[in-house]
């Protein structure tokens, strides 16, 4: 053979060999680039990430579920997007709004009150009054107590407009969106049959929140087809047996449950029979009413979990305005009902704190300002 064909045929096969040998080493250092990395959740968990999985959902979505007693009160923050959905009962507004200022909310994106009951929005006046919220959901159900005209009242003082969800429809909370999955009707005989409930997506990791929604609201939401799959459901009515059904339980198929309830209360929630079905799923349940404020924080593919530990601020409201009644000795926020009937003779404005103003004889009215 020609020596400078063999010479040819030589350099073909060592530039083959070369650029296979490049393709291992590529190989090599892209596997290693993409490794599993570990970062720290706000929580103080360790979980690990593929760089580019990582970098596909910046950021992290926090669900806070707030112990605020006998009640629901639930905090939701995605990058600089915030949500309240409940506030608890009249005398946790201060409660709910101490919790958000500590964590550092100066803006709402939504405030949603599930229904009309007391424990659900007994503290949403206070928070409307305190932030400046884009959009209030509430169901179509009025209620005659003065805990609701007071959130109406709060309203009207700052031109908020109350809307009304339809169901499935969808809203975005930063990178973090949910839906509305009820309810589905609109006529019910109970109150707590009204409740708004979404499911809260954030990656690959959901939540499904719905209020005190009752088993008659869970048979509507499997019949509607409608995607309720989650990793955390928080139970319904604080883990009453009229709620939580083993079909809506299937479906929903959640790792972990959450139940806001207050310690040792008179309704005796959690029921056992909802508990006992928790447990006969294998599902990890969390209390409120025993671990105190819960925070769950998703990356996008995991749900970290810990505890809040907080303290509550006397004189949160210190600046606020209040309406002493002189003939009464009670103070009253500004937007109480209970203001109209004060003559102008008996009243006085007033920015003291509330310490200050019981330290100086007035006494709070219990169902504007609690205690």
């Amino acid at each position: 053979m020609n020596l400078d064909k063999l010479e040819k045929i030589r350099h073909y096969y060592r530039t083959i060999l070369l650029l296979l040998f490049s393709t291992v080493i590529l190989c090599s250092c892209s596997a290693a680039e993409s490794e599993t990395i570990p970062f720290e959740t706000q929580a103080g968990n360790l979980f690990y990430a593929a760089e580019e999985e990582k970098n596909e959902q910046e950021g992290e979505l926090e669900v806070h579920f707030i112990d605020v007693g006998q009640g629901d009160a639930i905090l939701i923050r995605c990058g600089e997007h915030a949500m309240q959905m409940d506030f608890g009962n009249n005398d946790k507004g201060t409660l709910v709004q101490n919790y958000l200022e500590k964590q550092g909310v100066t803006h709402l994106d939504y405030a949603i009150g599930t229904h009309p009951d007391a424990d659900h929005i007994g503290g949403m006046d206070v928070i409307l009054y305190k932030w400046d919220v884009d959009t209030i959901l509430m169901p179509d159900k009025t209620s005659d107590t003065a805990t609701y005209r007071d959130v109406v009242q709060v309203c009207k003082n700052k031109n908020y407009k109350i809307e009304v969800p339809k169901w499935g429809a969808n809203y975005s909370l930063g990178d973090a969106s949910f839906q509305i999955i009820c309810p589905v009707a609109d006529n019910y005989g109970d109150t707590n049959s009204y409740s708004i409930g979404i499911r809260l997506t954030y990656g690959d990791t959901s939540f499904i929140l719905c209020g005190d929604a009752t088993i008659e609201s869970e048979t509507e939401m499997l019949c509607s087809n409608e995607v309720l799959s989650a990793d955390v459901l928080k139970v319904s009515h604080h883990g009453s047996n009229t709620s939580t059904s083993e079909e809506f339980l299937k479906a929903v198929n959640p790792s972990y449950a959450v139940i806001s309830c207050g310690k040792d209360n008179t309704y005796g929630h959690p029921h056992k029979e909802t508990v006992d079905l928790l447990k006969k799923y294998s599902i990890e349940i969390l209390r409120t009413d025993q671990q105190g404020s819960i925070l769950a924080v998703s990356d996008g593919k995991e749900i970290a979990w810990s505890t809040v530990e907080w303290e509550e601020d006397p004189d949160t409201l210190s600046g606020y305005l209040f309406v002493i009644n002189k003939t009464t000795k009670k103070f009253h926020y500004i937007w109480c009902s209970a203001v109209e009937d004060i003559k102008e003779e008996n009243r006085e404005d007033t920015t003291k704190s509330k310490s200050k103003l019981k330290k100086e004889g007035y006494e709070p009215c219990k169902r504007c300002v609690g205690e």
